[in-house]
């Protein structure tokens, strides 16, 4: 049986910041010994910023992103393209997507993929409310942007059989080689996308 080291309020520290992924028991004890010590320059300012966040922040009805405002910021740009949505297993991959600006385009959150195993069905993730998106007409490319896993083409496939009745063009992105990749580091399955999504030059 391990003894007590610290206080109560410590040791509840440590167990919740040991929740966030990434931080395991250790690291969650880094972090709490970190955030003690520099308790008025950080502690006191990330308390107040968490205790905003939890009453502010919300999740989009249009296209489950989180932000402070419904509809998000994202889905009331005007400036962006109504006519085209990429598709995202979580938040995390729109602000990755985001962040490399390659599009300006409305998007929407899946919260997950399928997976049977783990009782993920479609009643689960936000599908139903693709559908109803696309349904309205102003919506002409639905693109697809989930991870090259085997529940995310799965559910890839499963989105696009769902769409099929609708005058959309459903896409996806092209995976194989990254930039600055070297072909003999590249594991099998990425050498054999690429060559499935070879372009012309």
């Amino acid at each position: 049986m391990s003894k007590r080291i610290a206080g109560p309020e410590i040791e509840r520290l440590i167990q919740l910041l040991a929740k966030v992924p990434g931080l395991g028991p250790r690291s969650a004890r880094r972090a709490a010994l970190h955030l003690i010590k520099k308790k008025e320059q950080l502690m006191v300012p990330l308390a107040s910023a968490m205790g905003e966040a939890a009453e502010k922040v919300r999740v989009c009805s249009t296209c489950g992103n989180v932000d402070t405002v419904d509809p998000c910021t994202v889905c009331t740009d005007p400036r962006r393209d109504p006519a085209t949505v990429i598709v995202v297993e979580e938040v995390a991959d729109l602000w990755a997507l985001e962040r490399a600006g390659a599009m300006n385009a409305l998007y929407h959150v899946l919260g997950g993929t399928l997976s049977p195993l783990d009782g993920i069905g479609p009643d689960q993730l936000n599908v139903k409310q693709l559908v109803q998106r696309v349904s309205e007409g102003a919506i002409k490319e639905v693109i697809i942007a989930v991870n090259a896993t085997v529940e995310g083409q799965t559910t890839a496939h499963y989105l696009t059989d769902q769409l099929a009745g609708f005058d959309v063009k459903v896409t996806r992105l092209a995976h194989g080689v990254p930039v600055g990749g070297e072909l003999d580091y590249l594991d099998e399955g990425t050498l054999a996308a690429a060559l499935r999504s070879r372009t012309a030059f």
